[in-house]
């Protein structure tokens, strides 16, 4: 195996590490199947596009991000979303309409069109003896120091404790003094933010237009079918074999093949194991 299909590989499940975060988030705290999460990726892919038509300087990319997935996330939660919290199939049906709400949305305001953006951080760097782009090794490192200080924050906080508290006994938790209904806006949209912000750095290595979500929402619940909810382990095991395995067979073969082959492995783990890897042992 070369050295740029091994980073290839490292930079898929980076990245789908990062997408399925927010799925995980949603689904395994609030029992919400978030049918517009992929939605979240896009509109965190436009954030690039918006800065660049404002004229603003790439590092505004990031508040812009944030600014607006998170307050669409929160209109969408206040409004909609927490009417159908621990009602998987209800919410499926709800969220699906908000994701074609979304896209109508998007297509209102830029069109059809593909877009793209110019990466913040041009150039290559010697990596195992192979240039490769400067950006993705970035990007890279800065997930991975993301999720170290997420699984920490998470173990040592107050805050992680009291949503600890909420998923296993939501009723013991509100007579304890917990404001489960502000926890619950809190990981909904703290988990949108993640697909944001996943959007805006694949934005640009990829083409940007209203349906580019619907490959990202496949592939991170994908993602959780094999890994199992529940843990962050779960979620590293289910991005790494979907998104290695994707990554492996599109520069084998090609891109078909590779989602013909997720898709195989989601069927395995559904009948053979249903509850994912990680909860199955």
């Amino acid at each position: 195996m070369s050295a740029v299909l091994i980073l290839n590989v490292l930079w898929q499940v980076s990245v789908l590490a990062m997408v399925t975060l927010g799925l995980a988030i949603v689904f395994g705290q609030l029992k919400i199947m978030n049918m517009a999460h992929g939605e979240l990726v896009m509109i965190g892919a436009y954030a690039p596009v918006i800065t660049a038509n404002m004229g603003l300087p790439a590092i505004f990319q990031v508040p812009v991000c944030i600014l607006t997935v998170a307050l669409t996330a929160l209109v969408l939660e206040r409004t909609i979303v927490r009417h159908f919290y621990a009602r998987p199939f209800d919410s499926l049906l709800a969220t699906w309409g908000i994701s074609i709400l979304l896209r109508e949305i998007v297509e209102l305001i830029f069109g059809r069109g593909y877009q793209s953006v110019a990466s913040p951080l041009p150039g290559t760097m010697s990596v195992f003896g192979t240039d490769y782009p400067v950006y993705r090794v970035v990007v890279m490192l800065g997930i991975l120091a993301f999720f170290v200080v997420l699984a920490l924050w998470y173990r040592r906080s107050s805050i992680g404790t009291k949503i600890k508290a909420m998923v296993e006994n939501p009723e013991l938790a509100r007579a304890c003094g917990i404001n489960t209904d502000r926890l619950s806006t809190i990981c909904f949209v703290f988990g949108a933010v993640t697909a944001g912000i996943a959007g805006m750095v694949l934005a640009p290595t990829i083409r940007i237009e209203p349906m580019m979500g619907l490959d990202y929402l496949v592939r991170s619940f994908f993602s959780l079918v094999v890994g199992g909810l529940g843990s962050l382990e779960g979620l590293f095991v289910g991005v790494g074999i979907i998104g290695g395995t994707q990554s492996v067979f599109s520069a084998l073969f090609n891109q078909t093949y590779g989602y013909l082959f997720i898709l195989f492995l989601s069927i395995v783990f559904l009948w053979l194991r249903p509850h994912g890897i990680h909860r199955a042992r």
